[in-house]
C-alpha cells in the first residue's frame, strides 16, 4: 500500500500534522529558490563582531551560515571587529585608552595590542569556526597583498565652554584610502573564504586600526558586492515607536538622521550603508547578529530580517 499524501497547501496544514515540520522546511526551501538563483556567483561582504560573536553558540551558527552561503554559490567575505576583546586585553595590560566620537585614541602601545588581538586571536577564532563547520577559511588583514591602504583619521571637537573647534589627534586610527581587490579576486575564484582583520598600513608604512564597518563598506564597494551586511546588537533602524524600518534609501536615511530618529552609534552604520550603495553596492543591510540565522532570513525570504538600504525597488 502506498503512503497517504496530504495535497493541501502547506499554509493550510496545522502544527499537529505528522509532516508539519517537513512541509515547513520544504516551503522555506521553495521560497528561497528565486534568491538562490539571483545570488549565485555574487559577492556578499559581512561585517562580523561585537555582540554577534559573543557566545560559542552564536559563533558556531554564524560559521555554519557562512559555509552554507559558499556551498550554494555565494562568495562571502568576512570583515571582523573586536572592540570588546581589545578593551579587555588593554585592561589586562593596564593600558589606558580614551575615545573621541566612538573612536579609540590609538597610540603605539594600543595599536600593538589592537593588531595582536584583531589579526591574531580573533581572526584565527573566526577562521577556525568556519573550518570546523566544513568550510575553508583563510585569515588576512589589510596588510596582505596591499589589500587596503589607510590614511589617518582626524576629528574636530568643539569645546563646550568656548565653542571653539579644535582638531583632535586620534593617533593610529585610520580609514581606507584605497582598496586593491587582487587578493580577494584570487580567493573568490577558489574554495577559500577570506576573513579580514581591519588593520592596514598607511602610505608611509604606519599601521592603522580601522573601524570594521568602514573597512567592510570599502571592501564591498571595491569588490562590486551585491550585499553588505552589518551585524549589530539591535534589530536594525527603528522608528520613534521602536518599530523596525525595513526598507530605506539614501535620501530617507539623510532625513532620519536629520530629524534625530537615527542617532548615536546607528548614525555611522547607516552612513556606511549609504556610502556603499552610492559606490555601487546593490544594497546594504543592518541586522541583529544575536539572532541565529538572521542573515539567512534576510537573504532567502521575501520579508527579510533587518533594515535594507538601497534603491527603492530593492529587497
Amino acid at each position: 500500500m502506498g503512503h497517504d499524501i496530504d495535497t493541501r497547501p502547506a499554509h493550510e496544514i496545522g502544527a499537529d500534522h505528522p509532516h508539519a515540520d517537513i512541509l515547513k522546511k520544504a516551503s522555506t526551501l521553495s521560497e528561497a529558490l528565486p534568491y538562490l538563483k539571483a545570488y549565485n556567483g555574487r559577492t556578499f561582504v559581512i561585517k562580523y563582531g561585537g555582540h554577534a560573536m559573543g557566545t560559542p553558540e552564536l559563533a558556531a551558527s554564524f560559521a555554519e551560515d557562512i559555509v552554507l552561503l559558499k556551498q550554494v554559490g555565494i562568495q562571502p567575505i568576512i570583515v571582523h571587529g573586536g572592540g570588546p576583546q581589545i578593551a579587555n586585553m588593554l585592561s589586562r595590560l593596564d593600558i589606558k585608552s580614551d575615545f573621541v566620537d566612538g573612536l579609540r585614541v590609538t597610540d603605539e602601545a594600543t595599536m600593538a595590542v589592537a593588531e595582536m588581538v584583531l589579526s591574531g586571536a580573533i581572526n584565527k577564532q573566526v577562521v577556525s569556526a568556519i573550518n570546523a563547520a566544513g568550510g575553508q577559511a583563510v585569515g588576512i588583514s589589510g596588510k596582505d597583498a596591499s589589500l587596503v591602504t589607510a590614511r589617518r583619521v582626524r576629528r574636530t571637537h568643539k569645546d563646550p565652554d568656548s565653542q571653539i573647534e579644535r582638531v583632535v589627534d586620534l593617533g593610529q586610527v585610520g580609514e581606507p584610502a584605497a582598496v586593491n581587490p587582487t587578493l580577494i579576486d584570487v580567493l573568490r575564484k577558489s574554495d577559500l573564504i577570506p576573513v579580514i582583520a581591519p588593520v592596514a598600513p598607511g602610505a608611509d608604512g604606519t599601521t592603522y586600526n580601522i573601524n570594521a564597518d568602514t573597512m567592510a563598506g570599502a571592501i564591498a564597494a571595491a569588490s562590486h558586492a551585491a550585499r553588505l551586511f552589518l551585524l549589530t546588537d539591535v534589530p536594525g533602524v527603528l522608528d520613534e515607536d521602536g518599530k523596525l524600518l525595513t526598507d530605506l534609501t539614501p535620501n530617507s536615511v539623510a532625513e532620519l538622521v536629520g530629524n534625530g530618529v537615527i542617532r548615536g552609534g546607528m548614525v555611522p552604520k547607516a552612513q556606511t550603508c549609504v556610502t556603499a550603495v552610492e559606490q555601487g553596492v546593490e544594497a546594504a543591510v543592518i541586522l541583529d547578529g544575536r539572532v541565529p540565522h538572521a542573515m539567512l532570513l534576510e537573504i532567502f525570504t521575501q520579508r527579510g530580517a533587518g533594515t535594507l538600504v538601497g534603491r527603492p525597488e530593492r529587497r
